[in-house]
């Protein structure tokens, strides 16, 4: 049977083995933290595969996209006036000799929230089209957004996949594949990328479809030699989900570790490491990037019970934001990211200027 459809996931408990890396120094001190403000904006999170949004002490959750396959990351743009996310989808192959299987497929959409404050929640713009994009981040300024892809997702014969990481423009063009030796790709890969302002990736290294730990390369260094990203993520190693906060002060990270489980965030040449949340008793984190609120002063992360938190980067005033034990039983996973809501001009027509509805796919 061919490998193409190999699922190379992040969307696990966090249990795993005994870590190599540098031991953490528990909390954040506060006078290292910095002034910390009151919590404001509005969190986007997935629920029951749809894209919804609410205050960030939970209350008017609203729908802001109908699809009912969303799946994975979701980020807001700089501007709050769209979010991009992923959908999945399915396709079964049979080959002549009965090759072949059941794989699943992934692109990028972004959804518009003009038309959903008109009560119109079936608008999106299809962002890509080739079978394998998933997991999307705005770049700081709006002008590119950075994912990655099996750049082998559209050939049906294909023995492997080959995971890419990229950028392209808001409109859809542009696509660019970070590693210029991309078509040399063996069985290692740079996934679940996260970029700061300077152009610095942090990113989970695979090996054999398995995730290893941590890497980060500086802007420019895309192509840096794999022997030097698997020694570096071997000293990361079952550190998983960066998000660099929008400040470029901490990369935030989750723990895989059965020792030292927990939501972290570091600085961003890894030597000081501080202790965030640990797993709420009877749950685990799950191993979706976590959020920070547009000061960079708050974080939000999800469990298994279902359970969207919230707490600021010193590990305090710990709370949970919503509970939905139905979406976790029906496995539906959770992402959320903080951004202010801005009063913004809004028409009966999307914000591209296109009549309201669903545009084809």
């Amino acid at each position: 049977m061919k490998h193409r459809g190999l699922l190379l996931t992040l969307l696990v408990v966090v249990i795993a083995s005994t870590s190599l890396c540098a031991q953490t120094v528990g909390n954040l001190p506060k006078d290292k933290a910095g002034t910390i403000g009151p919590l404001e904006g509005r969190l986007a999170f997935l629920r029951e595969s749809n894209v919804w949004a609410m205050d960030v002490d939970g209350q008017n959750q609203e729908m802001i996209c109908e699809v009912g396959n969303a799946d994975g990351k979701l980020d807001w743009s700089p501007d709050n006036r769209s979010i991009v996310f992923t959908r999945k989808g399915y396709v079964d192959v049979k080959g002549p000799d009965y090759m072949g299987g059941h794989h699943k497929l992934y692109d990028l959409f972004i959804a518009s929230l003009d038309s959903a404050y008109h009560n119109n929640r079936l608008w999106w713009i299809r962002l890509t089209s080739d079978m394998g994009s998933r997991d999307p981040e705005w770049s700081r300024d709006g002008s590119r957004i950075v994912f990655y892809k099996d750049l082998h997702a559209n050939d049906v014969n294909a023995d492997v996949p080959n995971y890419q990481v990229c950028t392209i423009a808001p409109d859809g063009n542009d696509l660019t594949v970070l590693r210029k030796d991309w078509a040399n790709a063996g069985n290692e890969f740079m996934m679940n990328p996260s970029m700061n302002a300077a152009g610095d990736l942090a990113f989970v290294y695979f090996k054999e479809t398995k995730p290893l730990g941590l890497a980060t390369v500086p802007a420019g260094k895309y192509t840096l030699p794999m022997d030097s990203i698997e020694s570096m993520a071997t000293d990361n190693l079952n550190l998983v989900a960066p998000a660099w906060s929008p400040d470029g002060k901490w990369l935030a990270y989750v723990s895989n570790n059965m020792a030292d489980a927990g939501l972290y965030i570091a600085t961003p040449d890894l030597k000081e490491r501080y202790l965030v949340a640990a797993p709420p008793v009877g749950t685990y984190l799950y191993t979706y990037p976590p959020s920070f609120s547009p000061d960079s002063k708050w974080l939000t992360f999800s469990t298994t019970d279902g359970s969207i938190w919230i707490c600021d980067i010193t590990g305090s005033d710990k709370r949970r934001l919503f509970y939905c034990r139905e979406n976790y039983r029906l496995r539906q996973f959770w992402r959320t990211l903080t951004k202010r809501r801005r009063p913004m001009p809004v028409t009966p027509f999307g914000r591209y200027g296109r009549p309201e509805g669903s545009i084809s796919t």
